[in-house]
């Protein structure tokens, strides 16, 4: 009998042109992952931003509120470092101004967390009650993003401004 060898042919080897598509595939998946990162810690730092800029405005209500929207409210007084300013340009060129009267025609100014904010007060008396010898008057707090400052200069875009805005019966309260 005669024994028949029959050559097995060797598994195919990986060719050069294998290699360099599946190092590009592998590439553009990073790249992807390293921008989805790059994006979302952005984002998140916008988030945080915002977060004390709302919680500053509504720290300021409430305690503005408590003295029944007086004309003579400070926040610089508060000993939480709020330092007076002059009210920037774009809060008198409309953008988020609203109604109202600026408390001591000037805006404050204080940094929280590297968040430098401009905070400008604002109060509008809707309507008195004469019989009643009461008046309704609005408050509100205007926060934006210091423009000026490199640090939040990428956080002004996403800052139109954060207004936060309450009702105090002037009677009800020492005010």
């Amino acid at each position: 009998m005669a024994t028949t060898c029959r050559r097995v042919k060797s598994a195919a080897a990986v060719t050069l042109i294998e290699v360099v598509v599946a190092i590009t595939v592998l590439a553009i998946a990073a790249l992807g992952a390293l921008g989805y990162q790059y994006y979302a810690a952005k984002q998140a730092r916008v988030a945080r931003a915002q977060m004390v800029a709302t919680k500053t405005g509504q720290l300021l209500l409430e305690d503005w509120r408590s003295t029944g929207g007086s004309e003579e409210y400070d926040p610089t007084t508060l000993g939480l470092g709020f330092l007076s300013i002059f009210i920037p340009q774009y809060f008198t060129q409309g953008q988020g101004v609203g109604l109202g009267i600026p408390l001591h025609n000037e805006a404050y100014g204080i940094t929280i967390d590297d968040v430098p904010l401009e905070i400008v007060l604002r109060w509008y008396d809707i309507e008195t009650d004469e019989a009643a010898q009461t008046t309704l008057r609005q408050l509100a707090v205007h926060v934006k993003f210091d423009e000026a400052n490199e640090a939040s200069g990428s956080l002004a875009a996403y800052n139109p401004a954060i207004v936060v805005t309450s009702y105090v019966r002037r009677d009800a309260s020492a005010g």
